[in-house]
C-alpha cells in the first residue's frame, strides 16, 4: 500500500481520533484520567504542599523570627529577583567591611529596584545571616505556611472523598 487508506468497501477503516467520535467537545475516556489516576495525583498534590509547607515554609517563617534581636544596619538591594524564594541579595556595611548575603526564603520586597534603599537585621556572629527588617516577625513566611498547609489538607480529603466516591461506584 502507499499510506493512503480507502473509505470504499474493502474493509480497511482509518484510524480514528480522540476526538473525532465525541464532536467538538470529545467524551472519550482517552481524554479524561480515571479515578485511581485522580485519586493519585490529589494525594501526590497533597504531600506535595504538605512538604512544602511543613519543611521549607514553617522553618524559614522560624529563621526571620530569630533575627529580631539581630544587629540593625541599612543596605541596598544588590540582585533583584523573587525575594519570596530566596533569590534577592542586598549588600551592606557590618564590622567595618562590605558584606553582600542573600536574603532568606519567604522575604518580601520583590518588586523594590536593584539599589533600593533596605534596612537589614543579621547575626553579629555572621552577617551572612540577614533578612530585611520589614520581614523579621516572619508573618508572610507564616501566612504562606498556612496556606499551603491548608490546601495540602484540602486536597488530602479530596482524595478521601474521591476514594469513598469510587469504592461506591464500585459496589454498584
Amino acid at each position: 500500500m502507499d499510506g493512503t487508506v480507502s473509505r470504499g468497501g474493502s474493509g480497511v477503516r482509518a484510524p480514528s481520533d480522540a476526538g473525532a467520535s465525541g464532536g467538538a467537545g470529545g467524551s472519550g475516556s482517552e481524554s479524561q484520567p480515571g479515578p485511581r489516576a485522580s485519586l493519585l495525583m490529589s494525594l501526590a498534590l497533597a504531600l506535595l504542599l504538605g512538604a512544602l509547607s511543613a519543611l521549607v515554609m514553617f522553618p524559614a517563617a522560624r529563621h526571620l523570627r530569630s533575627l529580631q534581636d539581630g544587629e540593625r544596619a541599612q543596605a541596598t538591594l544588590h540582585t533583584a529577583g523573587a525575594c519570596m524564594t530566596g533569590q534577592c541579595e542586598v549588600k551592606f556595611e557590618a564590622g567595618g567591611r562590605t558584606v553582600v548575603a542573600d536574603l532568606p526564603v519567604g522575604s518580601g520586597g520583590g518588586k523594590q529596584s536593584v539599589g533600593a534603599a533596605v534596612t537589614v537585621r543579621y547575626q553579629a556572629d555572621d552577617p551572612q545571616v540577614v533578612a530585611r527588617e520589614a520581614d523579621v516577625g516572619g508573618g508572610g513566611a507564616a501566612l504562606l505556611a498556612w496556606l499551603t498547609a491548608g490546601a495540602a489538607v484540602l486536597f488530602l480529603v479530596l482524595s478521601g472523598v474521591a476514594a469513598v466516591l469510587g469504592a461506591g461506584q464500585r459496589r454498584t
